[in-house]
């Protein structure tokens, strides 16, 4: 769209991709990357919520259902038991094998470390995301599995994700996609509209819904982050095409800019009389 020879960006313009094609070559995807590694089985953690929900639908199109395992992994204090009982229903409908196995008594026996009260509700939250990726590993190790990662492009961008926790992941078949077309895409692939219309939520903690947390509406960070990155386009450019305040850009790219540390591999020290420390041949 264009006024007065300034592109206009709405949320409309991020929905218009190719919704069969992007199903396609995300499954493609899938099951090129199973055959890569040639582990037997997929291990996906699964909430209830959109993305998990999404990615989950994409494994059951991609390979045979027995080689799926999704494991639904609630603190039953902080997660809603209706998340539970969607998650469960939905690898129910797609005839996906799944296990459900709170995690209280996990997230308690941290407890007893010195100098940690269990009022830490950050560091708590980012326990219990880094719990259930221990958890994805432990039945990938022990099955012959490789773990999928259920982040979109949006929360990658914006290092809206756990370090080590839902950001440790084998694959991310959806990684391209910002969360708006994500809920998009979830329409396309007939997920029920009690997931589709569920507000996002990473549940770390009671009553926590991501853009309470971030500030900002995911139509809203999308259009910024399609104006920064998809376009190329600077911070006021930005700020004039989507609509919104400078401060929101900026407070979008700062997000970007300060977790940078979570979209990097391994950070060490380059002795400059050893050449390549970890070289690919």
């Amino acid at each position: 769209m264009v006024s007065r020879g300034v592109p206009t960006i709405s949320v409309e313009d991020l929905l218009k991709f190719p919704l069969e094609k992007t199903v396609a070559e995300i499954t493609d995807g899938i099951r090129g990357f199973l055959a890569e590694t040639g582990r037997r089985l997929l291990v996906i953690g699964v909430s209830g919520g959109l993305d998990s929900s999404v990615a989950l639908t994409l494994l059951a199109k991609s390979v045979p259902r027995d080689r799926i395992l999704a494991l639904v992994m609630p603190d039953t204090r902080v997660n809603k038991p209706s998340d539970t009982v969607d998650a469960v229903e939905l690898a129910g409908s797609l005839g996906v094998s799944y296990r459900v196995i709170p995690i209280d008594s996990i997230v308690d026996s941290y407890l007893v470390l010195p100098g940690i009260s269990g009022r830490e509700r950050v560091p708590l939250g980012n326990l219990r995301a880094r719990i259930r990726m221990s958890i994805l590993y432990l039945y990938a190790n022990a099955l012959n599995g490789v773990v999928i990662g259920t982040s979109d492009r949006s929360e990658l961008l914006i290092g809206y994700f756990t370090k080590y926790g839902d950001g440790a992941s084998d694959f991310l078949p959806q990684a391209s996609l910002y969360k708006t077309q994500l809920r998009r895409l979830a329409r396309y692939l007939g997920l029920p509209e009690k997931i589709v219309s569920k507000p996002s939520s990473p549940a770390l903690w009671e009553n926590h819904y991501a853009e309470e947390e971030l500030g900002m509406k995911y139509e809203d960070i999308d259009r910024v982050l399609y104006a920064l990155f998809d376009m190329r386009m600077g911070v006021e450019e930005a700020a004039n095409a989507t609509g919104l305040p400078v401060s929101v850009v900026e407070r979008v790219l700062s997000l970007h800019r300060s977790t940078r540390h979570k979209r990097q591999g391994f950070r060490y020290v380059r002795l400059s009389w050893v050449e390549d420390p970890l070289p690919e041949i």
